[in-house]
């Protein structure tokens, strides 16, 4: 899959697109762990709970999901040392065992399902943005970009690309990705690291714009001439914004591989977490006939999706249960 036409003849193979799995963290916290506040998020289970990593990709996988992504999104090698107080070597071993406990889990499955006529499960290792480290919500709102040079991004993100890289992690996932200014650091990045695929999506305040206030048009060309980026796309976004995005970027002529994969549509209040709703995340489904014909190559769900959505996707989707196509 070393190209967004080989990703799209594997799944042309293979039935359709790639379901994505769902919020690792929205399935932690349903098994009754305590994330919210925590510097780390789900990442501190890494070093405190992996056995809770491993179940969570599990129900994923019963779910239907394709791929699942790692509990790395919030990681960082120096967030690892200053909020667990370990070593360098001891930080990097933390990140490469989110792709190690990934892949475990794989295994299990495979060998616990036997799954007929389905694609053999992938690890993606999630990279979030460095707004992420900073937690103070700005990978919504991309504005520490205004004092990151590119280099300055390629510094910070260089060590978690190390590490999934050689954890063996089948994509490497740049996710909620604010500012066309990181994603291009990124892009750049990646060339450092030539055997390494990877998707990039945005984080979308609106239906044409990036967090940062760039045009997604834009940004999607700025980044899809990369061989390495297999897709394209946004998640974290609520469903309703994908379409107009993803016409947004159609008159570009690249004709890229899309990746989606939104939030249920539910408000985030930072004092008291998420307003829930009964009715966001019903809009998953219905819309993803919509994405893919608009050429989605992954589908999937963010924060406040759980196994249970991504179950019904993948029924309306390919209207087969999770084991058998």
């Amino acid at each position: 899959m070393g190209s967004s036409a080989g990703l799209r003849l594997y799944m042309s193979d293979n039935n359709g697109p790639l379901i994505l799995d769902g919020g690792l963290a929205t399935e932690l916290e349903a098994q009754g762990i305590k994330l919210q506040g925590d510097p780390l998020w789900s990442a501190r289970l890494l070093h405190t709970n992996p056995q809770a990593i491993k179940d969570a990709h599990y129900r994923f996988l019963l779910s239907g999901a394709d791929v699942i992504t790692t509990a790395t999104y919030q990681a960082s090698v120096s967030g690892f040392m200053n909020h667990l107080d370990v070593s360098c070597d001891r930080a990097k071993e933390l990140m490469m065992s989110g792709v190690d406990l990934a892949k475990e889990t794989v295994e299990r499955f495979v060998s616990d399902t036997h799954p007929t006529g389905r694609r053999r499960p992938l690890v993606a290792g999630s990279v979030g943005p460095y707004g992420a480290f900073l937690l103070d919500g700005s990978e919504y709102t991309g504005a520490y970009a205004e004092e990151m040079s590119e280099e300055d991004f390629k510094v910070w993100h260089r060590p978690q690309i190390e590490c999934l890289a050689a954890a063996g992690a089948d994509f490497v996932a740049f996710e909620t990705i604010p500012s066309l200014k990181e994603a291009k650091a990124l892009v750049d990045l990646l060339r450092e690291f030539p055997d390494v695929k990877a998707w990039l999506s945005f984080s979308c305040k609106d239906g044409r714009s990036l967090s940062d206030g760039s045009l997604f048009s834009e940004a999607v060309q700025a980044v899809i001439g990369s061989d390495q980026l297999v897709a394209v796309g946004v998640n974290c976004c609520p469903p309703a914004l994908l379409q107009p995005l993803l016409d947004s970027a159609a008159s570009l002529g690249t004709d890229p591989c899309w990746v989606v994969y939104p939030n249920s549509g539910e408000d985030w209040d930072s004092e008291h977490g998420w307003r829930t709703s009964k009715t966001a995340s019903s809009s998953i489904p219905k819309l993803s006939h919509t994405w893919r014909k608009q050429g989605a190559a992954l589908i999937g769900g963010c924060c406040r999706i759980g196994p249970d959505e991504i179950a019904e996707l993948r029924r309306e989707l390919k209207g087969s249960s999770a084991t058998a196509e």
